[in-house]
């Protein structure tokens, strides 16, 4: 399709393709090297497809995060025994990709064993390798940089919504919402970041010679102890990108045509001052499974938001569920009131049968 289409940058979404070499494919073909790819190679993609690469990377480059310890298949009385070593809760990540579900954290000893079960036993995220980290507590928020060798641009700030349930309650998802502003942190607080994570991460992918060019988003806890890194992401996460994009103007595809090349152009971007809420509404069943073929009503009549479709497909002249993560709904305001009260009036005017919305999005303290 690149070739037929003569196709001249490529923007890559979904981390699968990255961890699995889609960048190193195209630079070794031919026919394909002189395509420019907005994402890491598969080396530099290991900073989200292996915690355990990520947690080494942190360690080497003395960047601020939680304490661990890694399990192989074979260790689980190890991990059994480390767990008596800690206090609750427990959290708890399976090493390889997991679609945002292979997380748990655990409140007490006996959930912990269960997930270390899941993971190590039954295989439930692939290898079996498991990572048990002490539990940071304190507001969470992502911040996401566009990376071009050793130069690097901040965007703005979001904050998302992980667990399926209203007060951050059940099981983790893909993402049930996200809140956009570069009122989220002030400058004090930015200035440490970049100082303190953003900065060096950079200066390690290219110490250690990662050569990374691409979207890189950090997943932050806001500890006591300042501003620590829960997870790396290779990509322009979802659903904070959702958020994060009606807030950005100027020539994107011209920065990221550029950037790909290795000349950073942040002349090219700027940024809204404004909020912007994205709610998800999602298929029964999820996240533990997905229901297709409900019909989706009510899309004609969204007016003041972006609608992105993810899990959704055509029967007949209908819109249809078709996946966990059905649609996204986005409004902006000038205020985080005025975008969470228009976000979520658009958002209410979609409906299907078994569709899951949380009320909160936006609402939550953070």
């Amino acid at each position: 399709l690149v070739i037929d289409e003569d196709i001249e940058m490529v923007v890559v979404g979904p981390e699968d393709p990255l961890v699995n070499g889609i960048y190193d494919f195209f630079k070794n073909d031919s026919d394909l090297n002189h395509v420019s790819i907005i994402g890491p190679s598969k080396e530099g993609a290991q900073l989200e497809g292996s915690k355990k690469f990520a947690k080494e990377f942190m360690q080497r480059h003395n960047i601020p995060t939680a304490k661990y310890k890694s399990f192989d298949k074979d260790a689980l009385q190890e991990g059994y025994d480390f767990l008596e070593t800690l206090s609750p809760p427990y959290v708890l990540k399976a090493d390889g990709l997991a679609a945002g579900k292979g997380v748990a954290v655990c409140p007490d000893e006996a959930s912990a064993e269960e997930f270390l079960q899941e993971v190590m036993v039954e295989r439930r995220f692939g290898p079996g390798r498991l990572l048990v980290e002490e539990c940071l507590v304190g507001p969470e928020i992502s911040i996401f940089a566009a990376v071009s060798g050793p130069d690097y641009l901040i965007l703005t700030p979001a904050r998302d919504y992980k667990r399926i349930g209203e007060g951050d309650e059940g099981p983790n998802t893909g993402g049930m919402g996200a809140v956009a502003s570069r009122q989220l942190a002030d400058p004090e607080l930015m200035k440490r970041i970049e100082e303190e994570i953003v900065g060096p991460t950079v200066a390690g992918l290219e110490k250690d010679a990662l050569n990374y060019k691409g979207f890189l988003y950090f997943g932050l806890m806001l500890t006591e102890d300042g501003p620590k890194i829960i997870e790396y992401n290779c990509r322009f996460g979802d659903p904070e990108c959702q958020a994060v994009m009606p807030l950005v103007s100027g020539d994107l595809a011209g920065f990221c045509l550029e950037g790909a090349k290795g000349n950073l152009k942040s002349e090219l971007l700027s940024f809204s001052e404004g909020w912007s809420v994205c709610c998800i509404l999602a298929s029964a069943g999820y996240p533990e499974s997905s229901r297709s073929n409900d019909v989706i009503g009510g899309l004609d009549l969204v007016s003041n938001a972006r609608v992105y479709h993810a899990g959704t497909k055509k029967i007949g002249n209908d819109w249809a569920t078709n996946g966990g993560r059905v649609l996204a709904i986005v409004a902006g305001g000038e205020t985080r009131q005025a975008a969470v009260e228009l976000a979520h009036a658009e958002a209410a005017k979609v409906t299907f049968d078994g569709s899951q919305r949380r009320a909160d999005i936006g609402r939550l303290h953070f």
